[in-house]
This record gives structure tokens, C-alpha cells and sequence, in this order.
């Protein structure tokens, strides 16, 4: 073998081993990406669309795996604002760091202030969703400092915890979406992949998501009671994957 050849060999097998050892690249939902989003009952997998959400502790690894083979990539949701007294990790939640009731049954407010206490417990809920498969997660209830909660909440703990939930998402090679938190979204698009919205027509909030679609990251929103006609239009202008759920979060859908 020339010498030329035995260098172009090595730089070649170099190239190999960088392309190999690379870290591989989270996925990135792109704005107007269609969505199921599903969090109870059994999930339908016939849904054709490219990305389900779905309850990351009552869906195991076969149901992701079933939606991978499918194609699809799979979202795992997961309460990060508030106790769920019927999660099986209830008990690992100190007293002190639940508030007052949020109006769903068995949930309280959780005390965002305490990193030190909700950073591992989330952790681990984060490991389950990357054990099972999940490609991302959507941790919900991000814009606690908005309600009666029972703790001086200020924007500033929420700018802290919401960035702690995507550090801990992309420590763990998934992608993480922000749920609502709208007037937060300036400081907070550039932490996170996706943006998962509710009724944002119905509040005449919708425009207030661009930044999302302007950073090439997609925006799954959802309306209960607003008609299709009444925000199709501006969703499809805006960029927006948005369709009409029924509150219970189950199968049915309609898309825009």
C-alpha cells in the first residue's frame, strides 16, 4: 500500500470513529407537525399521524414500541406541577412540598421553590420515560406561579424550575416541550424543543407562541370548546398543529 493511500486510510477511519462516537442529535418536531394526543384509556394506535402523546406511567415500553414501529415519535407526559395522590411514586413526596388542591381530583400543588427535594423525584420520573423508550417529554402545569397555590410563587421560580425539567430531559437525550406558560415563552424557547398549548384561541393568546415557530420548533395546541371554524384559519397562518380534544384527553380528535 503507497503511503498515500495508508494516509487517506487512516483519515478515513478516523472520520468513522468521530461519525460513531458523535452524540446522537435529540429529535426536533418541526412546526406544523400533525399530533394525537391521548391520556386515558387504552391507546389507539390507528391514529395516522407522526407524533402521539400519551401518559408516560400508564404506557409502558411495548405501547411505545408498538408507535415506534408504526413510525411514530412518542411523547411522554408526565404531571410536573402538581402531587398526583394516585401516581405509585405518591409517597416520595414530602407533605411539605404540597400545597393546596389544583381542582383536579387528587392533586395539589407542588412547591417549585424546593429544587433540592423535586429535582431528584423528577429525575427519576425522567428516567422511567427514557427506560421505556420515550423520544421527549411533556411535563405539564409549568406556569404555577399563575395560580393560588398556596406558596409565594414568583416568575423567577418558575423560570428556575422550568429550565431544571429541560436540563434533566436533555441530560437524557430526550426532547422536552413547554406547557403553556405563555408570558414566559421569551426566556424559555431556546431551553426547549416544543411547545404544547392549550386554548390559546380561546383566550386570544395564539400569536404570543411565534417564537416557537420562528426557532423551527413545532407548537401541538389543542381548543375544547372553541369551534374548528373559529381557529383553524389563524392556526394554519400562525404555523400551529392544532385540532379539537375533548377534555377527558381520550382517542377522539379533530384536526384542523
Amino acid at each position: 500500500m503507497s503511503r498515500r493511500r495508508g494516509v487517506l486510510l487512516l483519515l478515513l477511519l478516523l472520520l468513522l470513529a468521530a461519525a460513531c462516537s458523535a452524540p446522537e442529535r435529540r429529535w426536533q418536531p418541526k412546526p406544523g407537525t400533525a399530533w394525537q394526543w391521548q391520556l386515558d384509556g387504552k391507546v389507539d394506535p390507528s391514529v395516522d399521524v407522526p407524533v402521539y402523546d400519551i401518559d408516560g406511567f400508564e404506557n409502558d415500553s411495548s405501547t411505545v414500541r408498538r408507535l415506534h414501529r408504526d413510525g411514530r415519535k412518542v411523547i411522554c407526559y408526565l404531571n410536573a406541577g402538581a402531587w398526583e395522590s394516585f401516581r405509585p411514586d405518591h409517597q416520595d413526596f414530602p407533605a411539605a412540598v404540597r400545597g393546596r388542591a389544583n381542582g383536579w381530583p387528587g392533586e395539589r400543588w407542588l412547591d417549585i421553590r424546593r429544587l433540592d427535594v423535586l429535582r431528584p423525584l423528577m429525575a427519576k420520573r425522567f428516567d422511567m420515560c427514557r427506560e421505556r423508550g420515550y423520544d421527549a417529554v411533556e411535563p405539564d402545569l409549568l406556569d404555577a406561579y399563575l395560580e393560588d397555590t398556596g406558596f409565594p410563587l414568583t416568575a423567577g421560580h418558575q423560570l428556575a424550575y422550568n429550565r431544571m425539567l429541560a436540563s434533566l430531559a436533555h441530560e437524557r437525550g430526550l426532547s422536552v416541550g413547554l406547557k403553556n406558560d405563555l408570558p414566559q415563552i421569551p426566556e424559555l424557547v431556546d431551553d426547549f424543543d416544543f411547545a404544547v398549548n392549550e386554548e390559546c384561541a380561546e383566550l386570544n393568546e395564539c400569536a404570543e407562541l411565534t417564537p416557537f415557530v420562528r426557532a423551527g420548533k413545532a407548537v401541538f395546541h389543542v381548543e375544547y370548546a372553541t369551534p374548528l371554524g373559529e381557529f383553524c384559519a389563524q392556526s394554519r397562518e400562525l404555523g400551529l398543529s392544532s385540532m379539537r380534544k375533548r377534555l377527558d384527553l381520550g382517542a377522539w380528535r379533530r384536526p384542523c
